[in-house]
């Protein structure tokens, strides 16, 4: 089987689409890349660092979200349970864990091959995805890292649903 290569023209870098999108919301940002972008969002529970690397080769935007949280050692067999445990509930993205730097990290790549343009629907959907399940999560992460408890019993603590009105 033979693959074909053809230059693909792009109407615009895809991090300069991501910069116009942070500027807009007035989330504060760095590039000192053309390749890559990092946003800080706020969320309930913590600030997000949002990072977002157009990978060339691959003709892929990589986005990756990071939260203030870094596993120890004698923790991170019971974070890998836990991120298997979410993993199996997610329809986009998943989690990871870098084990070198035991951080924690939500992550997604959004393909644009053949030359395929990046939207702000597209942008806006992929970091919203990511800062909610984050938020969604954090507390479990928290419970296994600071309260000792175990994968299942953590994302069992968080995942309740409430019912009625106080």
């Amino acid at each position: 089987m033979s693959l074909t290569q053809f230059e693909a023209v792009r109407s615009e870098h895809p991090v300069d689409l991501i910069e116009r999108l942070a500027a807009h919301n007035q989330w504060p940002f760095d590039r000192d890349e053309e390749d890559e972008i990092s946003i800080t969002v706020a969320g309930c529970w913590t600030d997000y660092n949002v990072a977002f690397t157009w990978l060339e080769d691959l003709e892929s935007l990589h986005v990756a979200c990071a939260f203030d949280l870094k596993a120890p050692s004698a923790r991170r067999s019971e974070i890998i349970a836990l991120i298997c445990l979410i993993n199996e509930q997610l329809w986009l993205g998943h989690f990871d864990l870098w084990t070198e730097d035991g951080i924690v990290m939500f992550r997604h790549a959004i393909v644009l091959s053949g030359g395929a343009d990046l939207n702000g629907h597209q942008c806006q959907t992929v970091l919203t995805s990511a800062v909610k399940a984050c938020e969604r999560y954090y507390q479990a992460f928290q419970f296994v890292v600071w309260a000792g408890k175990n994968g299942r019993e953590a994302i069992e603590t968080v995942m309740f649903e409430t019912q009625g009105e106080a």
